[in-house]
């Protein structure tokens, strides 16, 4: 598991708003990475990445479909990432 965290502002809740499920050795994953990274970066947000091969439970749900992006607690994308449309669910408050 990969984990970038800044500091919480004191109205924010602390931990990423992305999570990124993938594999190793998936280029689709390393693709979404790429974006999801770029994009947290320029908006100040942090991403975590789960390995779904550490996991049989997330394997079985999610691994044909990886990567799978969540915002927010949210499945959000799969298999590719679009810039613009992470970016745009990552201005809008946060979702409860």
């Amino acid at each position: 598991m990969v984990l970038r965290r800044r500091t919480p502002e004191p109205d924010r809740p602390a931990g990423p708003r992305v999570r990124l499920l993938g594999k190793p050795g998936c280029h689709l994953c390393d693709d979404a990475r790429a974006v999801v990274a770029a994009v947290c970066a320029e908006l100040g947000e942090a991403f975590e990445e789960l390995d779904v091969t550490t996991d049989a439970e997330l394997l079985a749900r999610y691994g044909e479909e990886i990567p799978v992006t969540f915002v927010d607690g949210r499945q959000h994308d799969f298999w590719r990432v679009d810039p613009a449309r992470l970016r745009a669910a990552l201005t809008t408050p946060r979702r409860g």
